[in-house]
This record gives structure tokens, C-alpha cells and sequence, in this order.
């Protein structure tokens, strides 16, 4: 009975070593992987937040329509002299003028209305960018709390496989009185205690794939890229050279609103200049039956409103949008420079924990079984290098999440901005 034990744990631990190496196994041959560039397709079809990005482009193109047109002529009709008194009585003397009018902008005012429309389309392009890297990376980190949480649903699976065989090694072992009662009662705690955290891995990995099937717009179908997730790119030699944030979206969206706020500036210059409004008319003298001409100017008076409050008001705004811009790019390239160094840190991490770390603690459990099923080790040094391998492979799959999460955050506070018109 005991070579029986001896040898059942030496293939329970041989099957152990072979599932740490990977934390699943690959998919079938007749199941297609659904990898993250489908899934990203997928979302920009279906995405609420581009289709606002869009109809903001389309609303921008148009305003840039309308900021170019002129103003409208009037057609004036104005009857004089009737239904007054003696001579004026009725309308046999009245005097019925109709003319054109039409007003005439003055000071640049639609080269102003077309700077700022451009500059509010410039700003609708980018953000339609910032609506797409934003969704980019809000899939890719879906798809890795996808994938992750299903590695480590693989771990507790694992773990509770390999807690059923110690239970049944330690029940075995205490019914051929080679073992004590206690052994068993340890055994059995960490059988229930896997199977809990089994369970719980269910539950988060349902969550995390219906939460990136949302994103999509329909149902999840294969399994996921484990081979991507596992994936990490090699480490380049010598200092890394800091990303710059001069062309990134985001320092993008900050020049546009100066632009904007520059042209807010001339149109409020130019509203200072009064418009004036030309009419030509004809009027009829219905005493006479003759008609005459009426010429007219209107010119406005600006005695309350000279229009220099809202000159002050757009400088301020321009001079808010200036300092913005460069607050901005000191954030971005904060920012960027510590996504740098969160995406080395994890791949240092993602390479140890699956390298020497995954392969010592996974020869420790093996040790562990074997020297266990010999009586050479007690049940808690078993207990404690199993808990030790399944923290290490936990600690991978953590690391790799990590690593692909940097890596999309990167991506997208590097994301290019569109080529300017």
C-alpha cells in the first residue's frame, strides 16, 4: 500500500509539473481562437462611443457650412397714411413703399466664423481618435480580465484536482495506519477550501467574459488568445529612450483648444466692427399715382455694448487654454514615463514568475510529494509547497495581466494624433 501511494503522488506530481508550465491547455484543433484584433473589431462596429465620435464630425463639417454663409436680404413692405383722418382717410393717400435690404458684414466677421468652425472640426477629428484609442484600450483590458481571470480558473482547477488526490493519499495512508487521522482532516480542510476558490474562479471568469461580450455586441464564441496573453516582447538592451508626447492625442486635443480659443479671440475682435444695412426701394404715392425711390443706411450705434468686454473675456479664455496646453504636456510625458516603467517592471515580473521562479516551485511540489509519500517530509511542508506553486502560477498569470495592461496604457498615451488639414 504504500509503494501504491508512493507512486499514485509521484503521477499526480509529474501531471502538476507539466500543468504549471502553461496555466491552460492550448485550444482544440477545430475551435477557432477569438484574439483580441477580432474582438477589437468587433467593438468599433458596434461602439455607442463611435458612432457619437462620428455624428461629432459630421455636426463640426456642417457648422463649418453654416459659419461660412452670409446673412440673409429682407424684402420691406411698409404702408403709410390710411385709415387716419380728413384727407388721410382710407387709403387714398396712402404711400406704399417696398424694397430690398441688405446687410453687410464688416470686420472680417465670416473669416472669423470659418477660423473657428475649422478649429472645432480640427477638434472633432481628434476626438473621434480619442473615442477610438479610448476604446481600444478599454476591449484590450476587457480581453486580458478575460483571459486572466480563465487562467486562473485553470490554477484553481489544478489545485483542486491536486487537493482531491492528497485527500485520497492521506485517506489511503491512514487506513493502511501509516499515517495519522489528522493528516486526513488537514487534507480534506484544503479539498473544501480549493473547491470554494474554484468556484469563486467560475463566477469571476463568467463575469469577465460577459463584460467583454457586452463590449462587443454579441456572445463570446472559441477560446481566447492564450498564446498572446503568454507572449512577451524581447527586452532591448541599453537605456530606454522616454517616448515624447508632442504628437500624442492628447497634446493634440490641448492645441486644438488654443486654436480654438485663438479664433474665439479675432471673431470677438471683429464683432467690435458695427455691420451696416443698405435698402433700395420703391414707394407709390397713391394721391398722385406716382412711385419714387427710397435709398436707405442703417448704421448701429455702439453706445452700450462696444463689444470690448468680450474681447477681454476671449483672451482670458485663450490665455486658460495656453496654460491647459502646457499643464497637458507635462502630464502626458509623466504619464507616459511611468507607463514605461509600469510595462519594464512587468515583463521583468511576467519573466521570473514564469521562468526560474515557476520552475523552482514547481520542483520543490514535486520534491515535496515524493519525499511526503516517503514519510521523509511532513503534510505541512506538502501543504506549504503546494500553496507556494499555486501563488507562484498565480503570481504569472497576475504578472502577465499586468504586463499587457502597461503595454495597452502605453498605447494608448502614445496613440498619434490625425494629420492636421
Amino acid at each position: 500500500m504504500h509503494r501504491f501511494t508512493a507512486a499514485f503522488l509521484a503521477v499526480a506530481s509529474c501531471a502538476s509539473v507539466a500543468q504549471a508550465q502553461t496555466a491552460t491547455s492550448p485550444p482544440p484543433a477545430d475551435q477557432q481562437t477569438f484574439s483580441l484584433d477580432r474582438a477589437l473589431s468587433l467593438a468599433g462596429a458596434f461602439s455607442p462611443s463611435l458612432q457619437s465620435a462620428s455624428a461629432g464630425v459630421r455636426a463640426a463639417s456642417a457648422a463649418r457650412t453654416v459659419a461660412g454663409l452670409r446673412p440673409n436680404p429682407e424684402i420691406q413692405a411698409v404702408t403709410e397714411n390710411v385709415a387716419g383722418s380728413g384727407q388721410y382717410r382710407g387709403a387714398r393717400s396712402a404711400e406704399t413703399t417696398v424694397g430690398l435690404a441688405l446687410p453687410i458684414e464688416l470686420g472680417g466677421k465670416r473669416s472669423a466664423r470659418i477660423a473657428v468652425a475649422n478649429s472645432q472640426g480640427d477638434r472633432a477629428q481628434i476626438n473621434a481618435a480619442i473615442a477610438a484609442a479610448d476604446l481600444r484600450l478599454r476591449v484590450t483590458q476587457a480581453y486580458i480580465e478575460a483571459i486572466a481571470a480563465e487562467q486562473r480558473l485553470g490554477i484553481a482547477r489544478d489545485q483542486t484536482r491536486i487537493a482531491d488526490n492528497a485527500f485520497k493519499a492521506a485517506q489511503t495512508r491512514v487506513q493502511a495506519g501509516a499515517g495519522a487521522p489528522i493528516d486526513q482532516q488537514r487534507a480534506d480542510v484544503l479539498r473544501v477550501n480549493a473547491s470554494l476558490g474554484e468556484q469563486k474562479a467560475v463566477r469571476v471568469a463568467e463575469v469577465a467574459r460577459g463584460n467583454l461580450a457586452r463590449l462587443l455586441g454579441q456572445p463570446l464564441t472559441g477560446p481566447l488568445d492564450v498564446a498572446w496573453f503568454t507572449s512577451i516582447k524581447q527586452e532591448s538592451y541599453g537605456p530606454r529612450l522616454p517616448a515624447g508626447a508632442s504628437s500624442t492625442l492628447t497634446l493634440a486635443a490641448a492645441r486644438a483648444d488654443l486654436n480654438t480659443a485663438s479664433a474665439q479671440v479675432r471673431l470677438a475682435r471683429s464683432q467690435r466692427v458695427p455691420d451696416v444695412t443698405i435698402s433700395a426701394s420703391a414707394r407709390r404715392l397713391a394721391a398722385t399715382n406716382d412711385t419714387a425711390a427710397v435709398l436707405g443706411l442703417a448704421i448701429p450705434l455702439p453706445l452700450f455694448n462696444n463689444g470690448t468686454a468680450a474681447v477681454r473675456q476671449a483672451q482670458a479664455l485663450q490665455d486658460q487654454a495656453d496654460a491647459q496646453r502646457r499643464l497637458v504636456g507635462l502630464d502626458a510625458e509623466q504619464d507616459i514615463a511611468g507607463a514605461q516603467a509600469d510595462l519594464d517592471n512587468a515583463a521583468a515580473s511576467a519573466r521570473t514568475a514564469g521562468g526560474p521562479a515557476l520552475a523552482a516551485a514547481a520542483e520543490a511540489a514535486r520534491i515535496a510529494r515524493v519525499g511526503y509519500a516517503q514519510g521523509k517530509f511532513s503534510q505541512l511542508d506538502l501543504l506549504q509547497a503546494e500553496q507556494t506553486l499555486a501563488d507562484t502560477r498565480a503570481a504569472y498569470a497576475d504578472a502577465l495581466a499586468n504586463y499587457h495592461d502597461a503595454e495597452a496604457r502605453l498605447a494608448r498615451l502614445t496613440a498619434p494624433a490625425p494629420d492636421a488639414r
